[in-house]
């Protein structure tokens, strides 16, 4: 339902590159923010996007083939988050909308970005010189627009324009212009909300007013201003930095951000003190795991994974590879050896492990080197029928009574089974817990008489 949120009299955090994800947005309506907006999505991305129910983390995750996921949101966030898409195609840009349009409050075409990841494509501020292409777009979307342009936009039937008040070869440095922001809430009948004050104009809450006021429009949104302190958002505010860091960070933990994205943002909040030991202890950080103990949140880490682990449906500290572990022990095998690879285009790792002496592994690469072992043990487990350790799993002792078929024809039962049943591991959770919504039939296995030449795979 496209066109429910309401743009006048607002104040917006702005689409952030790296830093509008779900963390941050969640923050900023902590503090008193009335809209927010994700970073700008690129159509051709979110296009090949499935949209996926995240029982665990109790969000709506859009996920890529290559299984990253692109957008998370949740229901906290629902009738005030707005997407923001990078498109030059109608027909992308449509698909995309309907792809997401049950999820948001409203959808933004980015045609006011200059960088070139976005220019390049004919799209961002590349589409302010195609104004055909604009009225294309907009008939299947919603959009902003810039100066030269609106009146012809706000004929498609959008609801606000957002105006970032500079040209297209300046950049946050320089002044922004309110007079031309102004000019261009004059000439229309709809919302427009200003951006760009953030360098010398908004430093505390009581200047949005102000801002509001020089530009004479409806609403304002900001960028750098809360990217620095999100606490810019509320009345009595600014809080210390320290303890906006603190709860971005909780969020970050308890949404399984991407822990790049994580780093990046305590890093523009540290600003000058990105060189402090702090700083560093940020920068060096690989996972949310590494990031917490630099902020001293091991605890509330710990204690979430715990609570994650449970929704799972697993026990507090039991993982697949310790059934495994336990299993092989009881079976008197030898104890299941890894193997992980590292590949270098994107640093996902792929584990294979060895249980008398057959090889497992998911096909797919994970983003850390114990995720890709727990991956491997639960293709093991599923494969061999051996239970994995969860909630309410019937189980004699570790493992299940029934046996496994042989095979036959060259296939397995377990081959069938893996085509009746789906077994979805959240791939961008950080711990060493995957997480598994479904169990296949359980078989005992016999013993191989000789290795396969290539391990058993199971797409988890």
């Amino acid at each position: 339902e496209l066109g429910r949120l309401s743009f006048s009299d607002i104040t917006a955090l702005a689409p952030m590159v790296r830093v509008g994800t779900l963390p941050m947005r969640l923050l900023a309506l902590d503090y008193g923010a009335d809209v927010v907006y994700c970073e700008e999505l690129i159509d051709i991305k979110m296009v090949q996007c499935q949209r996926v129910v995240n029982e665990v983390l109790e969000t709506v995750d859009f996920v890529a083939p290559d299984d990253r996921v692109m957008f998370r949101t949740c229901k906290r966030e629902k009738d005030r988050v707005v997407f923001q898409m990078g498109t030059a195609d109608p027909d992308r840009a449509l698909a995309v909308a309907r792809l997401v349009e049950k999820d948001v409050a409203a959808i933004d075409v980015n045609m006011g970005c200059p960088k070139e990841y976005s220019t390049k494509g004919g799209m961002g501020a590349a589409l302010l010189s195609d104004p055909d292409k604009i009225e294309a777009v907009s008939s299947s979307t919603m959009l902003e627009e810039t100066i030269s342009l609106v009146q012809r936009i706000e004929k498609t039937g959008v609801t606000a324009i957002a105006v970032h008040g500079r040209f297209k070869e300046e950049r946050p440095r320089h002044p922004v212009h309110c007079d031309y922001i102004q000019a261009v809430a004059q000439a229309i009948s709809i919302p427009v909300i200003a951006n760009g004050g953030s360098l010398d104009l908004v430093k505390t809450n009581s200047d949005i007013e102000e801002f509001r006021k020089a530009t004479g429009t409806s609403s304002v949104m900001l960028a750098r201003a809360a990217m620095w302190n999100a606490s810019v958002f509320t009345r009595q505010g600014p809080l210390p930095v320290e303890k906006v860091m603190e709860e971005y960070l909780k969020y970050a933990i308890r949404y399984d951000n991407n822990a790049f994205n994580t780093k990046y943002c305590l890093c523009q909040m540290l600003r000058d003190k990105v060189e402090s030991p702090l700083g560093k202890q940020v920068q060096a950080a690989q996972t949310n795991a590494d990031i917490s103990e630099a902020y001293g949140l091991q605890d509330f880490y710990q204690q979430t994974l715990e609570q994650l682990q449970t929704r799972r449906g697993y026990p507090p500290q039991i993982t697949p590879k310790m059934f495994l572990l336990e299993w092989s022990r009881k079976e008197k095998l030898e104890q299941p050896q890894y193997e992980t690879v590292q590949r270098s285009q994107d640093r996902a790792f792929q584990s294979t492990v060895t249980v008398a002496e057959k090889k497992y592994r998911s096909s797919l690469w994970e983003k850390s080197k114990k995720f890709a072992e727990q991956a491997a043990a639960i293709v093991c487990l599923r494969i061999l029928g051996i239970p994995e350790g969860r909630i309410g799993e019937e189980d004699s002792g570790l493992v299940c009574k029934r046996k496994r078929e042989g095979r036959m024809n060259g296939t397995t039962e377990e081959d069938v089974s893996k085509k009746r049943h789906v077994a979805d591991i959240l791939h961008s959770t950080e711990t060493s817990e995957p997480t598994v919504v479904a169990n296949g039939d359980g078989h005992k296995p016999t013993t191989p008489e000789k290795p396969p030449e290539s391990p058993e795979q199971l797409t988890l």
